[in-house]
């Protein structure tokens, strides 16, 4: 019994620490990162400031944790979608590709808290450390794709991983920016041709069902 009493507490506080996590997002996705003060996510998420303290040694490390869980879920949401993609490794990476550049990765509102947290990547080496984990981890799973494909020279992999990551960060970017200067699909398919070019084949983009986790 006491073994699943700790672990309904445990449970329980990450719970509460997660919605702490979700208060400062929703503030910051609101008013930029100047609006998610201690005392204002405390209010949004029902508690004291000083709860906020104890499941976080500062504000920096409410932040940080904050940074990690837009990033993390940008990511899985992503690569959520090569659950159900078929074998084939061209159809993967197509599936990988197609579904970086549409929604719910393609979103103004995540685009928005990505801003507001890039700056401090610069100021804060914490963060700095956050954002590299969470860029190579996407760029090696893209990598691990590329590998895959037929004929791929192995010693050219990171460097298309590279490439065509950051083509997708431009498109993603622009898409969140300004979605409304894009015809449906068309960053998608911009994004395929310029990724298969640079890795010398054919992707093509699969059906809205075919992608969806």
């Amino acid at each position: 019994m006491s073994g699943e009493r700790r672990k309904f507490r445990r449970e329980g506080e990450e719970r509460r620490r997660d919605a702490l996590i979700v208060a400062a997002l929703e503030l910051i996705a609101e008013g930029g990162p100047g609006g998610a003060t201690v005392r204002a996510i405390a209010e949004r998420a029902g508690v004291t400031p000083g709860l906020i303290r104890h499941y976080f040694a500062s504000k920096e490390d409410l932040t940080r944790a904050a940074y990690r869980a837009v990033m993390t879920a940008l990511s899985g949401d992503n690569a959520a979608v090569l659950e159900a993609a078929p074998r084939d490794p061209l159809a993967r990476l197509s599936a990988f590709v197609a579904a970086a550049l549409r929604p719910p990765v393609v979103d103004p509102q995540r685009m928005g808290l990505w801003a507001g947290f890039i700056h401090q990547v610069r100021r804060d080496p914490a963060m700095a450390a956050i954002h590299a984990e969470t860029y190579l981890g996407y760029r090696d799973l893209l990598e691990q794709l590329i590998a895959a494909l037929p004929g791929m020279a192995p010693d050219r992999c990171r460097q298309h991983a590279i490439a065509c990551n950051a083509i997708i960060d431009g498109l993603w970017l622009e898409g969140c920016a300004l979605p409304s200067a894009f015809a449906g699909g068309e960053l998608e398919r911009i994004g395929l041709e310029a990724a298969g070019a640079v890795l010398g084949v054919v992707l093509t983009a699969p059906a809205i069902q075919d992608i969806a986790p």
